[in-house]
This record gives C-alpha cells, sequence and structure tokens, in this order.
C-alpha cells in the first residue's frame, strides 16, 4: 500500500467541489494512490448523499468522485487504535465524535497523515499525523 494520506469527510467535499483552491491543488501535487479514504469517510459522504432532498442525483455524484480513491477498510489494528484513542479522549475529559474517533484510529493504525479542516478535534487525539490543506 503506498496510500500517505489518509483525508476526512471535509476535505473529500472540498476536492468533489473543487474549492478551496489550496485544497484542489494540494491535491493535484499527489501521485495516484498516495491518497485513500477510511471505509468511515465514504459511509458519511454516502449518508450525507442519502440524506439529499436530490438523493439519487448526489448518489451519482459521490460515485463519480469517489472513483479515484482507494477506500481503506479497518483491521483489527484500526479497532485497537480506536480503543486506545476513546479511552484516552475519555478519561482526559476531552472526546470527539463517534466517526472521528473511527476515523483516527484508521490513520494512526495505518501510520498515515490525515487531512482535515477539522483540526479542533483531531488535535486532541495523541500521535496522530494530521495536515490542513486549507489556509
Amino acid at each position: 500500500m503506498d496510500v500517505k494520506y489518509l483525508l476526512d469527510t471535509n476535505i473529500c467535499i472540498y476536492i468533489f467541489k473543487q474549492q478551496p483552491p489550496e485544497v484542489i491543488q494540494r491535491f493535484r501535487q499527489l501521485k495516484v494512490g498516495e491518497v485513500g479514504i477510511s471505509a468511515i469517510t465514504y459511509a458519511e459522504l454516502y449518508f450525507g448523499a442519502l440524506k439529499h432532498p436530490q438523493s439519487v442525483k448526489y448518489q451519482e455524484i459521490l460515485t463519480l468522485n469517489i472513483e479515484p480513491f482507494e477506500i481503506l477498510y479497518p483491521n483489527k489494528l484500526a479497532y485497537e487504535h480506536y480503543a486506545d484513542i476513546r479511552l484516552s479522549l475519555m478519561r482526559a475529559g476531552k472526546p470527539i465524535g463517534t466517526n472521528d474517533l473511527w476515523i483516527a484510529g484508521h490513520a494512526r493504525s495505518l501510520g498515515v497523515t490525515l487531512v482535515t479542516n477539522n483540526l479542533r478535534e483531531f488535535e486532541r487525539v495523541p500521535n496522530l499525523k494530521l495536515e490542513n490543506w486549507v489556509n
């Protein structure tokens, strides 16, 4: 696996919308196969398409836009990282959202950089490599 970056849901949406320009510029600098998304991120994107009033149209848009990304599925190590992160943040009194926990655990278990515009939550996760391509 050559994936170096795992994209959070908000970054995927920016790429699909082709804005902001700095996200698109950074994305285009990468080689095919260097960027993946977690199956959890795909589930969030699919949920967003399903709940949209024009659901069929948005499911088609998602299908077209998701094609260049490798969808990565969590394994046992990802589950262990999820549990470790959840316990650590719970003990610190600084929890994050359930899906963010899964995405963070998945990224950390793979040793890849999570690209997100939600640093406020993900910065709480110990030993998680982060980048924000916005700004």
